[in-house]
């Protein structure tokens, strides 16, 4: 038996997360001496009015190594093999804390996997492992096949608004000014565990949508076709249009919608939406 376990930023639903079987353990967003669960404690929705009211973003911090160990240790006691998987290990210690968890109750029972990935782009690495536990694969097998999947995701989204980046010290307030005054739309793609700018799209929100679906347009021949995800932070009319164009591109695929949680969200900021598929 194999338990597939992931964190809080893997963006996917409740509904997907259940159907799957997966257990997913929280982050936390602190403000000051306030500490909540992402997605336990707090959503997203209430993750922005906090901002709003308190007029400070939230620092987001990794998941203990004690909390790993509890949860891995409980599964392995029930005679499971563990697969865990998460945010990637460049931007959260996360996954550091996650493999320290498992030397300590085995590393022949609990295999810990570096998505290279953050968001939905866990989440269809998840999609994969959930179907090799299926088959009747052992977890050593499920986490080796999931390595070799982290370098078919493609993860790109556009950010609405800087504030989020500025506020958050990832862009000076040279650049944020300057990005407001030209109406940039920063475009950020996930290579190699890594966030990095991609293209720079100038003007209304929907040069910058279809900037996104130019690229799966590009990618169109060696799309996976299991899943094609849209993950937002409360960008409801922006995802009914990629949405809709998707369709029209894709009309067998799978394109399911997700909403982004607070870890996520609290660095890119609402009207952030991306598109994440992987390719063959």
């Amino acid at each position: 038996m194999v338990k597939l376990i992931t964190d809080s930023t893997s963006d996917l639903t409740k509904e997907l997360y259940e159907k799957m079987n997966i257990e997913v353990l929280p982050l936390y967003v602190n403000f000051d001496e306030d500490s909540y669960l992402d997605g336990v404690d707090i959503t997203t929705e209430q993750l922005y009015k906090e901002v709003e009211k308190r007029q400070k973003l939230p620092k987001t911090a990794a998941i203990p190594i004690g909390t790993f160990i509890e949860v891995f240790q409980k599964y392995v006691d029930l005679g499971y093999e563990v697969v865990y998987t998460g945010i990637s290990r460049q931007m959260s210690r996360t996954y550091e804390n996650a493999v320290m968890a498992a030397k300590e109750v085995g590393e022949d029972k609990v295999f810990v996997v570096d998505s290279m990935n953050l968001s939905s782009g866990i989440g269809l690495l998840l999609f994969k492992a959930a179907k090799d536990i299926e088959s009747g694969l052992s977890g050593s097998e499920v986490a080796k096949k999931m390595e070799e999947n982290t370098k078919h995701v493609l993860s790109q989204f556009v950010i609405e608004k800087m504030d989020y980046l500025y506020k958050g010290g990832r862009c000076s307030g040279v650049a944020a000014f300057v990005g407001t005054l030209l109406k940039i739309k920063p475009y950020i793609v996930v290579r190699d565990g890594k966030m990095s700018v991609g293209k720079k799209p100038i003007g209304k929100m929907k040069v910058a949508l279809n900037a996104l679906l130019k690229q799966i347009e590009d990618d169109k021949d060696r799309v996976d076709l299991d899943h094609i995800l849209i993950t937002h932070s409360l960008a409801y009319e922006y995802r009914d249009y990629l949405y809709e164009k998707l369709k029209e591109m894709f009309p067998n695929v799978d394109i399911i919608s997700t909403v982004a949680g607070c870890v996520i969200s609290s660095h890119c900021g609402q009207g952030t939406i991306g598109i994440l598929y992987m390719v063959k």
